[in-house]
Parts: C-alpha cells; sequence; structure tokens
C-alpha cells in the first residue's frame, strides 16, 4: 500500500517514542515463555477475514476509549499490531501518553504474522 506523506511523518514520529518488535522478536519471546497482551488494532471488516489466534480485537479508532477497560494494568505487555505496523505505532504512541508502559507495535504487522506460519482465526 502507498501511504501519503504525511501519514508517513506522523509515524516517523510516533516510531520515536515506541519500541517496535519483529515477528522474530515476537516469536523468540514466545519460545521463552513471555507472555503479552496481543492487540489487534485494524478495522473490522480486517478483523473479520482473520487475525491472530488469541488476539484481542480493539481497532485503532476505539482503543483509547476502551483500553482501560479491557487492560487495567498499565504495565501488561502489549503487542499490537495492524496491517503492516504503521497503524499499530499510532495506537502504541497513544498508549504510552496514557500511561501503558509496556506497549509496542510489531512491525510487519498482520503480513508478517501470516508470512511467519503463525496461528490464525478466521470466522
Amino acid at each position: 500500500m502507498k501511504h501519503s506523506e504525511g501519514f508517513l511523518r506522523i509515524v516517523e514520529d510516533a516510531k520515536t517514542r515506541v519500541r517496535c518488535i519483529s515477528i522474530d522478536q515476537y516469536r523468540d519471546g514466545a519460545a521463552r515463555g513471555e507472555t503479552c497482551v496481543l492487540i489487534d488494532v485494524r478495522e473490522d471488516r480486517e478483523w473479520n477475514a482473520g487475525h491472530a489466534a488469541g488476539a484481542l480485537h480493539l481497532g485503532k479508532g476505539i482503543i483509547e476509549r476502551d483500553v482501560e477497560q479491557a487492560v487495567p494494568d498499565k504495565n501488561a505487555p502489549l503487542v499490537l499490531y495492524c496491517g503492516g505496523g504503521y497503524r499499530s505505532a499510532l495506537a502504541a504512541d497513544a498508549l504510552r501518553f496514557m500511561g501503558y508502559t509496556a506497549a509496542v507495535s510489531l512491525d510487519g504487522g498482520w503480513r508478517a504474522w501470516q508470512e511467519a506460519g503463525l496461528p490464525v482465526e478466521k470466522p
């Protein structure tokens, strides 16, 4: 997908404050037994087409409104993903501002998840 310059600028700005991890880093952490709350920030139609197994759906449009009820522990490790890692960086930055100390963005997002052959769920 070709993104606009303005969008890419705000994503790059967010990434100066947000930790981003690769799919390999995610997989290595899971292999070591590290647990996290995996959050899909994509739109409803994207979620309904398929998503990471065990993920919680809090779309970017509502995550700030609903996250404190869904994940009240602001120190909980959160891994956010979207289609490719852009929207999830923006959402992780917003959560950081809200006091979430361990929200990270998954580089490559849903595409990387599928390419890695990690488990998916489809309705």
